[in-house]
């Protein structure tokens, strides 16, 4: 089995070294950089994706479309792109919102430490998807009223990095396709921040998660 290595930041995102994804991800952490892709449908819906149970982390939990990690020489959407077809089988255009910073354990078994840079983008043909197994064991459409339901009742079902994505959708960089633009409107609920917050406060009591400043 090939060993996969992260690329090592400091806060500022600067690489200051490479380091292999297991020990990333051990209790204490390594800060890496890694990506979140948000692939909505025409009608404005998001695809949510449902963690493979051989999952180290958060196993069997409901994420954003696809979470990774971008390799030397990537920058957050080429990587993303090449992503999205290893885990979903489809392809498409990506724009990039904004990176955020995050340190979660997960149990006594590990921990995402991570500059998360969030993509977004609209899937033409959602019949062309097709799982890649050990990556994602099931998907599924939601409208923003739907999920927001969701995460308030049961927050516990939600991997934290997708909420703090979430949370962020209105600080959202404005240099995007007209037709993101748009969906990003339907998304940016003047009270979507409010609605996450107690779910933020389930997975960070210590609140250890920040947009960075670019």
């Amino acid at each position: 089995m090939t060993m996969e290595y992260l690329i090592l930041v400091d806060d500022t995102d600067s690489q200051i070294g490479t380091e292999e994804k297991v020990t990333c991800h051990l209790p204490n952490g390594k800060l890496h950089r890694a990506f979140t892709i948000f692939l909505f449908n025409k009608e404005g819906q998001l695809l949510l994706t449902q963690r493979s149970m051989s999952k180290m982390l958060w196993p069997g939990d409901w994420d954003g479309t696809v979470a990774s990690h971008p390799r030397q020489s990537e920058n957050y959407i080429s990587s993303a792109e090449r992503r999205l077809p290893e885990e979903l089988g489809v392809t498409c255009k990506l724009d990039y919102l904004y990176k955020f910073e995050y340190h979660v354990p997960y149990k006594n078994i590990g921990s995402e430490n991570e500059i998360c840079g969030t993509l977004i983008g609209t899937l033409d043909d959602p019949s062309k998807i097709k799982l890649v197994e050990d990556e994602i064991s099931d998907i599924r459409w939601v409208t923003l009223e739907q999920i927001l339901s969701e995460i308030e009742k049961t927050p516990q079902i939600f991997c934290p990095w997708m909420l703090v994505a979430l949370y962020f959708l209105p600080e959202s960089n404005h240099n995007i396709s007209d037709g993101h633009k748009e969906i990003l409107k339907m998304w940016n609920r003047k009270d979507l921040k409010s609605k996450l917050e107690a779910s933020l406060k389930y997975h960070f009591p210590d609140h250890k998660w920040e947009l960075k400043k670019e």
